[in-house]
């Protein structure tokens, strides 16, 4: 099968074309939003295929998978037609909640596909065939050694996107532990916050890299209010890493008793990142927990499988 796919979410994609398909990505010569072509920092198989928007007209393609609404005026413009449609949606309704209007109920014939059943049941799609295909991860192995005594967050722009990625809480959970801070544009937050730098550090690491470097962190914290399902937790875990996260969004399914420390109270969230410091043994014995139950739900053989089975029924 061949598939029109926009190069939008490098995680998520990593894992979606570890399939058995040809993925054609459009690239374009700024490599700007609509044309970034092939990874340049995760690692894709050779079955991803960069094609620029003018030759997509006289490419066979048996299914276009959209992710952002605009996308579908590309596929009228730049193939002329419009092959099999199924619309993935990261993300988790924002504005008039839980009254929001997906943009694919407007569109017939699209299949609706959410990553999370917090998203599914957030999100108002009319009458639009709608399911939902879990997260899959390309597993990075049992890399855990928390060798040091710090806690990982991973956020991107945290400085803008402020409440709704919960850095408001970080310098409580910088008071309880050092952080380092991973993600884009994290430039500047500890001052932004008020904390001492040492107290919330910023990452710079190349994606390639962070794995091995979360993975030396004693523990992870997800202090994200109002998202979807974010995959660094979920890669968190995988790594064997112990988790301390908001009890929000899809995040009690992710994280179940004994894998980690999820609540709404920052008390507990705080006192859960002073014990894992304060315990290493305690530490690798509830990341052991997280993993299993990441391998379990989220593996990438499971994740492929359903891909599978939904692009069969669309296009058949």
């Amino acid at each position: 099968m061949r598939i029109l796919i926009w190069h939008v979410h490098g995680s998520w994609t990593t894992a979606f074309v570890q399939g058995p398909h040809t993925y054609l990505v459009p690239v374009t010569p700024d490599r700007g939003p609509d044309g970034l072509g092939r990874a340049r920092t995760w690692d894709w198989p050779d079955s991803v295929i960069e094609v620029p928007p003018e030759r997509l007209r006289d490419e066979h393609i048996d299914l276009v998978v959209l992710q952002r609404p605009h996308e579908l005026d590309l596929v009228d413009r730049w193939l002329g037609r419009r092959p099999p449609l199924v619309y993935l949606e990261h993300n988790a309704p924002h504005g008039d909640v839980p009254d929001t209007r997906h943009p694919a109920a407007a569109v017939p014939g699209v299949t609706l596909v959410h990553v999370t059943h917090f998203n599914r049941l957030m999100w108002d799609a009319g009458g639009t065939e709608t399911t939902v295909i879990e997260h899959g991860i390309v597993d990075p192995g049992p890399r855990w050694t928390g060798d040091l005594d710090r806690a990982a967050v991973v956020v991107n722009e945290p400085i803008r996107r402020g409440r709704t990625t919960g850095t408001d809480l970080l310098p409580a959970f910088a008071r309880a532990a050092p952080l380092d801070v991973f993600g884009m544009r994290t430039e500047g937050l500890a001052e932004h916050l008020g904390v001492d730098p040492d107290r919330c550090r910023t990452q710079d690491v190349v994606q390639r890299d962070l794995h091995s470097a979360l993975a030396r962190r004693r523990v992870y914290v997800h202090p994200v209010r109002w998202t979807s399902l974010g995959l660094s937790l979920l890669e968190a875990m995988h790594l064997g890493m112990p988790v301390v996260a908001l009890a929000t969004t899809e995040v009690t399914e992710a994280v179940p008793p004994g894998a980690g420390v999820v609540s709404n109270r920052i008390d507990v969230l705080t006192d859960a990142v002073r014990g894992f410091l304060a315990d290493p043994s305690h530490a690798r014995e509830v990341g052991a927990a997280a993993r299993a139950a990441a391998l379990a739900r989220y593996g990438l053989s499971r994740f492929l499988d359903d891909w599978e089975r939904l692009l069969k029924e669309v296009t058949r």
